[in-house]
């Protein structure tokens, strides 16, 4: 059950794959949709959301045109720079992975192994970064800089 089919997928090879897979799904603003209905909407949706995107595209050219800058950090202002920061370092600090890590790294290295070693061990051992990534001998680094801040 969905709220609205559009919200479901925009992508009409989408919903129709779905429809003849045998998958029964129900648009609460399209209860009594059928097959005919479904795909007319879908259709129009991935429509409109290609307009939409034309639009927005043209919109930005016509901001740059006009000397605006887009998407750059400069346009940031330093307070929101720092904010960002804050909540990156905040993150950083407080995820259960970076906790249990930085515990277990600061163990092996006042036992003598290099980044790389650490890494390498947490890797072996299945530990992940908060971004479920391996770990590296910067990543290593990074965790137990933050431990001296």
């Amino acid at each position: 059950m969905i709220a609205k089919l559009d919200r479901l997928s925009r992508n009409v090879a989408f919903v129709m794959t779905l429809r003849d897979s045998g998958v029964d799904f129900v648009a609460c603003d399209l209860p009594d949709a059928n097959t005919l209905t479904v795909g007319m909407m879908v259709t129009f949706a991935q429509y409109e959301a290609e307009r939409t995107s034309e639009r927005t595209r043209a919109a930005l050219t016509q901001k740059k045109v006009q000397g605006f800058k887009l998407g750059k950090p400069e346009n940031l202002t330093l307070e929101a720079i720092q904010k960002g920061e804050a909540i990156r370092v905040t993150n950083a600090l407080t995820h259960k992975a970076n906790v249990q890590a930085t515990e277990l790294a600061t163990l092996y290295r006042n036992n003598g192994m290099t980044y790389a070693e650490i890494a390498d061990k947490l890797n072996q051992t299945h530990y992940q970064t908060r971004r479920n990534k391996q770990f590296d001998g910067k990543a290593i680094y990074r965790l137990l800089q933050r431990v001296k801040m």
